[in-house]
């Protein structure tokens, strides 16, 4: 038995689809009735038990747990809001998993986090994570640490933003000289079901990337390209997205983007991954091949 917390994000339905197909046996846990439903309509061949409750709350976590022999933390904000803290989303539900892994009979632990955490960083959100991942590597249970930096695939957020973006004549962008890594959704899931398999040694942090890193403008363009069009790029400094989200954060209880979810954003990513894709191994798929399956090109 498998336990995927966060199932209903957009890795987690992708990978929910995978294990189906390999006939595995999962609880879903989510923390919504909404979140439920969204799994429940999801064309599996083997549907997963699926179970609604509070990360927090440990008995619960206790009862969803006990049986599974992993478990699969796909839980993560990068936009903090006064009803969801980095200090619950990232620390304080790993910090239960982690307790209550070896009662339960959990075997080991797979934490997808973000490329760049560090308990030093300035940013909070990237700080909270790298606690979130201590806490994983102090525990019993062996665990892996999977970083990834932007992921991409089909239907999902960020693909749909870039390829908006693509799509324009003109771009405004801030730093456009941001170095990023995108990685293809189904290689992260590959990642994932190579632990599952214990394929890779645990108790260990690995970070993964895309096969190319290259500029928020030069993605840009690259992604134009894909569609087969041109746009123009005109970069500016963070400096003026920093100060916009400080206002937003005065005046809005949620604004839409907040500093520490730009810090995040604006993260260089600039990773050598074949030895990464070697230990998990997988083949990562080309930057072209994924945004022409992202943007479901024939």
């Amino acid at each position: 038995m498998i336990l995927i917390t966060g199932a209903n994000g957009n890795l987690g339905r992708r990978l929910l689809q995978e294990l189906s197909r390999r006939g595995e046996q999962v609880r879903a846990v989510v923390r919504s009735p909404r979140a439920a439903a969204q799994i429940a309509a999801l064309p599996l061949a083997v549907k997963p038990e699926v179970i609604e409750l509070d990360y927090l709350d440990e008995a619960a976590m206790l009862r969803a747990m006990t049986g599974c022999s992993t478990v699969i933390r796909l839980v993560g904000i990068i936009k903090e809001t006064a009803g969801n803290l980095y200090l619950d989303a990232h620390e304080g539900t790993t910090r239960v998993i982690a307790a209550l892994a070896p009662g339960a009979g959990v075997e080991r632990v797979i934490y997808l986090s973000i490329v760049g955490t560090s308990v030093d960083s300035a940013n909070s959100c990237l700080a909270s994570k790298a606690r979130g991942e201590q806490i994983l590597r102090e525990g019993q249970v062996p665990a892996l640490i999977l970083r990834v930096p932007m992921v991409l695939g089909e239907g999902d957020y960020a693909t749909a933003a870039l390829r908006k973006r693509a799509g324009r004549g003109f771009n405004l962008l801030l730093r456009g000289s941001s170095l990023e890594q995108p990685i293809y959704a189904g290689d992260v899931i590959a990642a994932i079901l190579a632990a599952v398999d214990a394929a890779v040694p645990l108790a260990e942090v690995i970070d993964l990337a895309g096969t190319r890193s290259l500029t928020r403008a030069q993605l840009t363009h690259a992604a134009a390209a894909a569609l087969g069009r041109q746009t123009r790029v005109v970069s500016l400094p963070l400096f003026f997205g920093l100060l916009a989200a400080w206002m937003l954060e005065l005046v809005a209880k949620n604004p839409p983007v907040t500093r520490a979810m730009l810090g995040v954003l604006d993260h260089d990513d600039n990773l050598d991954p074949a030895a990464a894709a070697q230990r998990l191994g997988i083949t990562l798929t080309p930057l072209e091949q994924t945004l022409k399956q992202c943007f479901q090109l024939s």
